[in-house]
């Protein structure tokens, strides 16, 4: 059996980008360096590209923007049309969507924590998200 490549999870935002990755075996989780720039451009995907270069992805996963109820938050088309561009750049990698309700809560109190505090707190925010939107796809045993 093949082994499995890593993880690239993406917290998806029209003015920033969080990252995160997760190795093939899924041992070392860690937050990347955030995007900075319009969620909708190309900019995005190339940015998406360069950190695949270098890696044996086999996942991107994405969180999807809901209410509290279920229902499709705000942000659910512009989160809808970059998951349709990423498949179609990406074609080869399982893209898949998690929920991300309260990863944004949970990545704050996080960072106060860490003892992050005002500018870098907020800098991290975006890749702290994305972090715990993995951490929670692989503790549920990474269902697609």
């Amino acid at each position: 059996m093949a082994r499995p490549g890593c993880v690239l999870a993406i917290d998806h935002g029209t003015k920033r980008t969080g990252f995160a990755l997760a190795d093939g075996l899924r041992v070392t989780i860690e937050p990347l360096d955030v995007y900075r720039g319009a969620g909708e451009g190309k900019g995005l995907l190339d940015h998406v590209a360069e950190l695949l270069a270098d890696r044996d992805a086999d996942v991107l996963l994405v969180g999807q923007p809901l209410n509290m109820d279920g229902s499709a938050g705000p942000r659910a088309a512009d989160v809808d049309a970059f998951c349709e561009r990423l498949a179609a750049r990406f074609p080869r990698l399982a893209l898949v969507r998690r929920d991300e309700r309260l990863t944004t809560k949970e990545a704050q109190a996080r960072l106060v924590e860490s003892g992050h505090t005002g500018a870098g707190r907020k800098s991290r925010l975006d890749s702290w998200s994305a972090l715990v939107l993995l951490e929670d796809w692989i503790r549920a045993g990474e269902p697609r």
